[in-house]
């Protein structure tokens, strides 16, 4: 009986707290999304920082130079940006690095790579966003170069997506 009466009462708490997590729910839909900073929405002259970070040319085609020169392409195909040659002559810094941390669970390594784009204000070298692409690893050489290609796209339309947004108003 005292069992009965206990799982009666965690019921009772648990069915009360739908209204509250509802409620959360709600309200997480309804606050405003977050401020792009005003350099990522402005800018017309851009740095690209090659950052490197690793490359396993056993795995992936092409030389530690293939992250920051496809991205470069890519920045320059959009048509929007001036590239300029010095941080200082910049409206916006985007690093480009690609990292493949390895994690090995039970006995077997598993890699997770990564693009990443680091958006910084040149005048503070403030992080003013980040962006990843993650990558699935594929058993052939060309699905993995062509999932490489296609995170490099990607990763350029989720920074397109960002600066196309409209400026937030201010209050």
């Amino acid at each position: 009986m005292l069992k009965a009466r206990v799982v009666a009462a965690s019921l009772g708490v648990v069915v009360m707290s739908f209204p509250s997590i509802a409620i959360f729910s709600q309200t997480l839909r309804d606050a405003p999304a977050a401020a792009i900073p005003s350099q990522i929405l402005t800018a017309k002259k851009v740095f690209i920082s090659n950052a490197r970070g690793e490359w396993n040319s056993v795995r992936w085609s092409g030389s530690p130079e293939r992250t920051y020169n496809e991205f470069c392409a890519a920045i320059k195909n959009l048509g929007r940006f001036q590239t300029v040659s010095a941080p200082g002559d910049a409206d916006l810094v985007l690093q480009i690095t690609f990292v493949e941390p390895t994690e090995v669970r039970g006995n077997i390594p598993f890699s997770t790579p990564v693009l990443r784009l680091v958006l910084l204000d040149p005048k503070t070298s403030i992080i003013l966003w980040t962006l990843d692409e993650h990558l699935q690893v594929d058993l052939t050489q060309k699905n993995r170069d062509q999932k490489f290609d296609d995170g490099i796209n990607n990763l350029v339309g989720y920074f397109k997506a960002l600066y196309s947004q409209p400026a937030a108003e201010a209050k």
